[in-house]
């Protein structure tokens, strides 16, 4: 673990009156739980605090604000591009002391939550009253809301229903000066003044820390029909998903895996039921009223049939959905067996550049000797770029990091963005310039100066 610079005095002396020792710790047992995210990287802080409202938040920040200690969020530490990992001389603000629901309202479909209530608390309390939350990512049996705000992330729904930004009204937030800030509304219309809320979704912490989100809900589906589709080919597949989308019905999920992926989950003990040769895979989902699923499923399973297509297997149930998803939730740690690193992108390019984009891929994976595992989100061109690597391989290594860039050349090449859910974070921000121009980083320095005078939130994050 990196060695660390600890609190200032002052500050030290400022958060123990504010928190007292049970919810302000610098002992280093502590400090080593809060060191790391999803990263292999490991950075201990310089103190963790545990608030409890949006009081607390504030004055933690004024302190800070006062004597220039950068401040790092954290909620469930799932994120792995390293947007919870803390700097040198951090101070972790933790949210898992505001982790309540604070009010369901049907009626107007919005539930206000604290930000350390996870996705599933969520949809839980949605749930009672025949509504839920849109954004699905794939950690949201653990991943809190506060994350998934700070990172505007997504999930296979995204193809249908957009995005974190999407389905937030409003927002309480500290800014990096301590102040308390409230944007939005309760209604699902509002124009007076500049969107704040939609500014703050996204920027990592870089701006304020949110201490409260006004959710938007809908109405559960009342049936879902899935399907899985083998292909012989990457590129076959990838046609498939361009009739898929310019279909007039949308789905609710379209995945994508290839051959790699394949290999994986057939190493982990799944996927042998797939016909031999299959090259890649689609797994399509429709959802929606009763009536009108049927007919929707039927045209997009309809869009399926065209060259290379093996077979396709459907399912109407919740046990034959299940069955027909297994693999594709296992797919994550069916990879990690290739190697022990999984270097995992997200990247996103046109639909219509997707089988070209898989093909540079697998064309990189031979030029720099290096196993790709591609999977993701097909319907938005969203797609997962894992490199498996040996950390202890120095050359490997080398290899990987000149791969990645490759990669991220190839995606701003073909139309794309660098992230379309994991985030930037401290990993991908030497890349940014690449996607953002000159005007576009200058502006976004100066929406960071207003919010952020001292650059205490996040530091050297997000771009």
């Amino acid at each position: 673990m990196a060695d660390t610079p600890g609190l200032p005095p002052g500050a030290a002396h400022e958060l123990e009156l504010l928190f007292g020792q049970a919810r302000c710790h610098t002992d280093p047992d502590v400090l080593a739980l809060y060191a790391t995210d999803d990263t292999p990287r490991n950075i201990a802080p310089a103190g963790v605090v545990f608030p409890a409202t949006t009081e607390e938040v504030a004055a933690v920040i004024r302190t800070a604000h006062r004597h220039a200690v950068p401040v790092v969020a954290r909620g469930a530490g799932s994120g792995n591009v390293g947007g919870a990992l803390p700097v040198p001389g951090a101070l972790v603000v933790s949210f898992e002391c505001m982790d309540a629901v604070l009010e369901v309202d049907p009626a107007n479909r919005l539930l206000r939550v604290q930000p350390g209530v996870t996705n599933q608390n969520v949809q839980e309390a949605a749930a009672a009253h025949g509504l839920f939350w849109p954004p699905d990512p794939g950690s949201s049996a653990y991943c809190q809301v506060g994350g998934n705000l700070a990172m505007n992330s997504a999930g296979p729904g995204a193809v249908k229903r957009g995005v974190t930004r999407d389905w937030v009204l409003g927002l309480e937030a500290v800014t990096g000066t301590g102040e308390v800030l409230r944007t939005g509304t309760r209604t699902s219309k509002g124009v007076v003044g500049y969107d704040l809320t939609r500014l703050l979704i996204g920027s990592e912490g870089t701006l304020g820390l949110v201490t409260e989100a006004t959710l938007r809900l809908w109405p559960r589906p009342a049936a879902k029909r899935t399907a899985r589709a083998a292909f012989a080919s990457v590129a076959d597949a990838g046609q498939a998903v361009q009739r898929i989308m310019a279909e007039g019905a949308v789905p609710s999920a379209l995945e994508f895996m290839d051959s790699l992926a394949i290999d994986a989950l057939r190493r982990g003990g799944f996927g042998h039921d797939l016909p031999e040769g299959t090259g890649a895979v689609l797994m399509v989902e429709a959802d929606g009223p009763e009536a009108a699923v049927e007919e929707e499923f039927a045209a997009l399973t309809r869009s399926l049939d065209g060259a290379g297509l093996l077979e396709v297997q459907t399912g109407a149930s919740a046990e034959e959905i299940a069955a027909l998803w297994k693999a594709r939730k296992s797919l994550s740690k069916a990879v990690k067996r290739l190697a022990p690193l999984k270097i995992n992108e997200d990247v996103v390019v046109p639909v219509t550049a997707l089988a070209t984009f898989i093909g540079r891929l697998e064309g990189l994976a031979e030029e720099f000797a290096l196993p790709i595992v591609n999977f993701g989100h097909a319907g938005n061109g969203n797609i997962h770029v894992n490199l498996m690597v040996h950390p202890d391989d120095p050359d490997e290594m080398a290899r990987a990091r000149e791969c990645l860039s490759r990669v991220f050349d190839t995606v701003l090449e073909l139309g794309g963005t660098l992230s379309g859910e994991h985030g930037v974070g401290s990993e991908k921000a030497p890349f940014v310039a690449r996607e953002l121009d000159a005007t576009s980083r200058m502006l976004h320095n100066q929406i960071k100066a207003a919010f952020d005078p001292k650059g205490i939130l996040n530091p050297g994050k997000a771009f």
